[in-house]
């Protein structure tokens, strides 16, 4: 299962084109893709226009969404930033906190792009799908 975090699914809602939108186009419809609750509640949060806002949650609902916050959960969570900070890596957001934390005791792929996952695939595993460039035309 691939999750994609809300920065692609934000740019990609925004029509924005990059590597990761590009690659979540092709896969959609042929790939295992997914979210969690969390990514759900930012992508959906940001959202000000009433009807992109419920096309946008009916779209997102059509896809696997995992419920990504047990006390387990927490507890790792909590281990890993712990861990990170004595690498001397301060994790910015706790949510990504949370979400790579997910990913990597689910043994998911994360999809995102935004470089507070780095340290999680740099130090703790988290396995992350690196979209090729895009080809100049």
């Amino acid at each position: 299962m691939i999750i994609v975090d809300s920065s692609v699914w934000i740019d990609y809602l925004y029509d924005t084109v990059n590597r990761h939108t590009k690659w979540l186009d092709d896969a959609i419809g042929n790939e295992d893709i997914g979210l969690t609750s969390l990514i759900m509640c930012e992508v959906l949060q940001g959202i000000r226009d009433e009807a992109q806002f419920c096309t946008s949650r009916r779209a997102l609902l059509r896809l696997p969404v995992f419920d990504s916050l047990s006390a387990e959960l927490a507890v790792t969570s909590a281990q890993n930033y712990r861990t990170l900070r004595r690498e001397g890596v301060t994790v910015r957001k706790m949510i990504d906190c949370l979400i790579a934390t997910f990913c990597i005791e689910h043994g998911h792929q994360l999809l995102h792009n935004d470089r507070d996952f780095d340290a999680f695939e740099n130090h703790l595993g988290l396995h992350v799908l690196h979209p090729p460039a895009l080809a100049l035309n």
